[in-house]
């Protein structure tokens, strides 16, 4: 494979990486007592070891990383080993939605902060990376801020750059830095970044044709990157309305990437659009471990009534009440529908989706606001989300739905 090809690889893992993060929820570290319910545990010594990963079952990439751990503990201020291990570390989370590994990524890249020292690039659009999975959008933007000032031709910075403006629908500035790509990457990444954005802002159903003409030029190599095409594909069809199109090519992305936790989760949303909550059940049983996939699967369990329905949504309210309990915000989106589907606190899922919108702006962050904003009797509390539709002329089928109830 020559550098162009190795280029365009690195990419792809970028936006793999980049897409489960805007959608991931926060896991929690839990101890299970006998009666199954969680409990936080908080370590007393740094070197506490919290969970040891079975051996047999790691995986070639996972045994790479320890190994690659295992170096960097000696030389901690390898820039290159560094690299290499957050690199890794952001594949293998999104990979597993396991944000023990994004630790492992910030841990190696660390030391290459220090005060007084200049980050390579590679580390400060890593950080960006990391930045965004928790939330802290300025954070990630200055950090790519400085990469594209020193390397203005870093086509991940501005791949990066593009996808968390869109996330903050800043739809004219991540224009720009997909414009940016179009001598920097392959004319299929330069797509999808573009068609992405088109589909957000009233072209669905041309930015669905223009980007199935586009995969079909393409020469995808590798199937991570054919999932990844097949997958955004997959995104945009449900956007345009052609819900057999996007199960086809979600239904694709899973025979290149079996388990995909991303793709998973968005064909399960799009079976319970489509009134199909046993197929959800069906896909999804022994997942449980997964939030982003429990919270679906409790989802489609109430809608068909399933014994183990009240169990999972149980384990599930758990999950979201240890998670608060240790800081994290990045699971409002995600506890705010759980509120709405399965919980009995419509003012509770309005305050965390208000919350969420003032943070992120994505299809889902605005449809939960709308859906809170029903459960809650509030209509009024939808606006935002309305404006943001009327003014990026979005077309999406659920969110016209709600909006027709709205107003």
């Amino acid at each position: 494979m020559g550098p162009h090809g190795r280029r365009a690889r690195r990419l792809v893992k970028a936006a793999l990486g980049l897409s489960m993060l805007a959608a991931c929820a926060a896991l929690v570290a839990t101890a299970r007592r006998s009666d199954g319910a969680a409990r936080v545990f908080a370590p007393t010594r740094d070197d506490e070891v919290l969970e040891r990963l079975p051996a047999r079952t790691e995986g070639h990439r996972a045994r790479e990383l320890r190994a690659l751990r295992a170096a960097l503990a000696k030389s901690p201020r390898d820039v290159e080993l560094a690299v290499r291990v957050a690199r890794l570390a952001i594949e293998l989370s999104r990979a597993r939605a396991d944000p023990r590994y994004m630790g492992y990524a910030e841990a190696a890249l660390a030391p290459l902060f220090r005060e007084g020292a200049a980050p390579p690039t590679a580390a400060l659009t890593l950080r960006a990376t990391l930045r965004q999975s928790q939330h802290d959008f300025p954070g990630a933007l200055a950090d790519l801020d400085q990469v594209v000032a020193r390397d203005p031709d870093d086509a991940q910075a501005w791949l990066t750059r593009a996808v968390v403006l869109t996330v903050l629908a800043r739809y004219p500035e991540a224009g720009a830095a997909c414009a940016r790509l179009e001598r920097l990457a392959p004319p299929v990444v330069v797509a999808v970044c573009r068609e992405t954005l088109a589909s957000l802002t009233g072209q669905a159903a041309a930015a669905y044709a223009r980007l199935s003409r586009a995969a079909e030029d393409a020469r995808l190599v590798t199937p991570e990157e054919g999932a990844w095409v097949a997958s955004t594909l997959g995104e945009l069809a449900a956007r345009a309305g052609d819900v057999g199109a996007a199960r086809r090519h979600l239904e694709r992305a899973l025979e290149l990437s079996p388990d995909d936790p991303y793709v998973l989760a968005a064909l399960a949303d799009l079976e319970l659009d489509a009134g199909r909550p046993a197929e959800v059940v069906r896909r999804l049983a022994g997942k449980e471990d997964n939030d982003l996939l429990l919270l679906r699967l409790a989802i489609a369990e109430a809608g068909v009534r399933a014994p183990g329905a009240e169990a999972h949504a149980a384990l599930l309210g758990q999950r979201f009440h240890a998670s608060r309990l240790r800081g994290d915000v990045v699971h409002r989106r995600e506890e705010a529908r759980y509120l709405v589907a399965l919980g009995d606190e419509p003012a509770r899922a309005l305050e965390l989706a208000r919350a969420n919108w003032e943070v992120q702006r994505e299809v889902p962050d605005a449809r939960v606001l709308m859906e809170a904003a029903l459960a809650a009797r509030a209509r009024d509390a939808a606006r935002p989300a309305l404006t943001w539709l009327a003014e990026s002329g979005c077309e999406d089928s659920a969110l016209a739905r709600l909006r027709r109830e709205l107003e």
